[in-house]
């Protein structure tokens, strides 16, 4: 729920991402980020990890934690969009959204 993330943020001073059918990036001292991309096949064991290692990976690189989050949430979004047109959103797994993150090497922040 998206007030129960802006409490968490603000008392915890931390970046919140609260996925469901929508994702909502929540931070003590910026805009909420709502992000529309990604399917309901993305609902996986494993999905949550991926999302984490992405967003992980961006703050390792040097980018801004809230930016992370807020890019990390789209692109694992764009992953799953992706899979679901390759393999229905009953075929997507963890595994096919690592192997449709590829392509996104160009992105900036």
């Amino acid at each position: 729920c998206l007030s129960i993330a802006k409490i968490l943020a603000k008392e915890y001073h931390s970046i919140i991402v609260s996925k469901d059918a929508r994702t909502y990036v929540v931070a003590e001292d910026a805009l909420v980020y709502l992000n529309t991309s990604g399917n309901c096949g993305m609902a996986t064991a494993g999905s949550g990890d991926v999302l984490a290692g992405m967003i992980g990976a961006l703050i390792g690189q040097g980018t801004d934690p809230y930016k992370a989050a807020c890019l990390g949430v789209y692109l694992h979004g764009l992953a799953g969009d992706k899979a679901r047109d390759i393999y229905t959103e009953y075929g997507v797994t963890a595994s096919r959204l690592i192997e449709n993150i590829r392509g996104f090497e160009d992105c900036s922040v």
